[in-house]
C-alpha cells in the first residue's frame, strides 16, 4: 500500500510540473507611440486542463479495484483434519 502511495504522490508531482511548463508566455508589452498594446493574435491555452485530475482520479479507481480483488483472492488456507 505504501508503495501505491508513494507512486501516486510522485504522478501528482510530475505531472504538477508539466502543466506548469505548458502554459503559454504573457503577451509582449504594447507600444508606447501607439498608446496601448498590440494585437499578437489568439492566446494559446495551457494543455494539460484537467489531465492530471484524469490522470490521479484513474489511479486511484485502478488502486481500488486492485485492492478488492486481492481482497477476494486471498484464500484462507484449509485446515487439515486427522
Amino acid at each position: 500500500m505504501k508503495k501505491i502511495i508513494r507512486l501516486f504522490f510522485a504522478t501528482v508531482l510530475i505531472n504538477s510540473g508539466v502543466s506548469a511548463s505548458a502554459q503559454a508566455p504573457p503577451p509582449p508589452p504594447g507600444n508606447a507611440k501607439t498608446g496601448g498594446g498590440g494585437s499578437t493574435g489568439p492566446v494559446g491555452s495551457p494543455i494539460d486542463g484537467g489531465l492530471g485530475i484524469l490522470l490521479a482520479l484513474g489511479m486511484a479507481y485502478g488502486g481500488k479495484k486492485y485492492y478488492e480483488a486481492r481482497k477476494i483472492n486471498v484464500v484462507e488456507p484449509e485446515k487439515k483434519e486427522n
